[in-house]
């Protein structure tokens, strides 16, 4: 069984992202159980925002990887990178703009 001890890493990663970089906008924050080493964070709809905290986490911008899902409709970006001990995924949700703007063509 996991306790919540077991989840001091990605909890203490948070308070430290929270005290350098207070001024970020607020992500969706994820910590589980099942994978408890690591602290998860998404942002939707604005990838200027998953830029920053990509910058931020000191995730290098060649290791970003790009999926679509739902049809292609959405596109997903995804880094990843250890800070203090902890694993960190960093996951960006916008439209595939590639397709809106195939779309209105």
């Amino acid at each position: 069984m996991t306790t919540i001890a077991d989840l001091s890493r990605p909890l203490a990663l948070l308070r430290l992202l929270a005290a350098d970089h207070p001024t970020l906008p607020a992500p969706h924050v994820s910590v589980s159980p099942h994978r408890p080493d690591c602290l998860q964070l998404s942002v939707h709809g604005d990838l200027g925002v998953f830029e920053a905290w990509r910058e931020a986490l000191g995730i290098e911008p060649a290791t970003v990887r790009r999926n679509l899902q739902s049809g292609d409709t959405t596109m997903v970006l995804s880094g990843f990178g250890t800070i203090a001990d902890a694993k960190v995924e960093l996951l960006g949700y916008s439209r595939n703009l590639a397709l809106v703007a195939a779309a209105a063509a």
